[in-house]
């Protein structure tokens, strides 16, 4: 058995050595393919291979645990290249709290990033770091990846920008603002006291629109200023200054440090009533009215091997257990997504073809034009018209409609996408959990000893 996994830790280590040198996201599994840590790296290479050389002393420098599931447990590993670092932090976060893998102590809250929220519906926009944006009416800049940073750059933002911060409804048609006495922010020139009728709505509003070209271009011309006043008062020797204009560039670079609201979504953070995501779907596939339910169905295999479909089923916007469905693959030969797909789509609607159970509103396919094809395909045989039969296909989050020539694309935040981002993902983690199941048992029907012929 020693031999057997100093095979595996062999293979391993030849396998991190062709991994990319850039930043990214690893995952070791197990030998069902169950993912037991996620972590991040700057070069995934140098990092992954760490775990595996020789003399590492994974006992005395990251503890007993992560020496135990190297030694003992690890038989793959897979990766996840990111553009950026910081890119590689959120994905890390959002693996870790979807998988809960057995080996990550962190993260696994239900804690999410702070963002920089940009209010837009009032007359005079204000500025604020929360964990819980509004659904509605602001512009957001992250998620950030420190809290602690964007704090100490607000201010410095503040004192270039001079917004305002405070909690206070203002109207611009308020006579009473004339006599109100403004905070001591005004006083020391970072804020333009709108509250107390110091600044007209369009001034104001020039503030806020310098501010979000500021955030858009993440400080690029103010940071080159700050760096040459940085260079004048070394020169001039007043060291105090340099040292305090340091600390500004420093705070200022931390605004970098952020990802993309569309790219990097926190689901727990934007809550959305499933009344009105149902409502925006029906709108959006011109349904006579809005939907109740929707089934979604994924593939699941690895190089063809224990290829499998699920269905998942949403009532009212919610998951619906007792529904979900499992079909392992009889009919398809080799690696071919677009016959499981067929084969799975009639298995589970040739009933409610002959009138025997009763169609969904919508059926979801994880995919793009192809896979929605190959669904529709499978509905030639069978007596009746499909419902609403859509597919979403994952990073451009398209939506392509039976019936329909293009392919829709909704906001990122929108009510209906996110629901249908809720059905495929769900069929998606449900396909991957039989298909460990799957590869669990195959495994272990591999490894088990062979009865003795007498």
């Amino acid at each position: 058995m020693a031999e057997k996994r100093r095979a595996i830790l062999e293979k391993l280590r030849e396998k991190a050595g062709e991994l990319p040198a850039g930043p990214g996201v690893y995952l070791f599994k197990d030998s069902a393919g169950v993912v037991l840590y996620v972590g991040k790296a700057k070069s995934l290479r140098s990092r992954v291979a760490s775990y595996f050389q020789p003399s590492a002393d994974l006992l005395a420098g990251r503890g007993p645990e992560i020496s135990r599931l190297i030694e003992d447990l690890v038989a793959d590993l897979d990766f996840l290249e990111c553009h950026s670092e910081v890119e590689a932090l959120l994905r890390e976060s959002r693996l870790i709290k979807d998988i809960q893998p057995r080996f990550n102590a962190q993260q696994k809250d239900d804690k999410s990033f702070p963002y920089l929220e940009v209010t837009s519906g009032e007359d005079f926009p204000r500025v604020r770091i929360t964990r819980k944006p509004q659904v509605r009416g602001s512009r957001l800049y992250g998620p950030f990846v420190s809290s602690a940073e964007l704090r100490a750059a607000l201010p410095l933002m503040q004192r270039v920008f001079k917004f305002r911060t405070c909690n206070l409804d203002i109207s611009r048609d308020d006579p009473a603002r004339r006599h109100f006495r403004p905070c001591i922010l005004y006083s020391i020139k970072q804020c333009t006291a709108p509250c107390a009728d110091k600044v007209s709505p369009d001034e104001y509003a020039g503030q806020i629109a310098r501010l979000k070209q500021f955030l858009d271009s993440k400080g690029t011309a103010l940071r080159r200023e700050l760096a040459e006043k940085m260079k004048q008062a070394s020169a001039s020797l007043r060291f105090e200054q340099a040292a305090a204009l340091r600390d500004e560039m420093r705070a200022l670079e931390s605004l970098q440090l952020r990802g993309l609201v569309d790219e990097h979504v926190q689901p727990e953070v934007f809550f959305i009533d499933p009344t009105d995501s149902l409502k925006r779907l029906g709108e959006t596939l011109d349904l006579p009215a809005p939907p109740r339910t929707i089934e979604g169905i994924d593939i699941a295999h690895l190089g063809g091997g224990e290829m499998c479909g699920a269905m998942v089923c949403f009532i009212d916007g919610k998951p619906f257990k007792p529904s979900y469905r499992r079909y392992k693959i009889k009919t398809v030969a080799g690696n071919d997504d677009f016959a499981c797909i067929r084969e799975v789509v009639w298995r589970r609607y040739k009933l409610a073809g002959m009138a025997e159970e009763l169609f969904p509103d919508v059926i979801l396919i994880d995919g793009g034009k192809g896979q929605l094809s190959a669904a529709l395909s499978a509905f030639d045989g069978l007596e009746f018209s499909p419902p609403a039969l859509i597919s979403l296909a994952k990073k451009e989050e398209e939506i392509f409609i039976s019936g329909r020539a293009g392919p829709v694309r909704l906001p990122r935040r929108d009510e209906a996408l996110r629901l249908l981002q809720a059905v495929r993902d769900e069929a998606h983690r449900f396909a991957q959990h039989y298909h460990h199941i799957l590869r669990r048992k195959a495994t272990l029907e591999e490894t088990a000893p062979k009865p003795q012929k007498k």
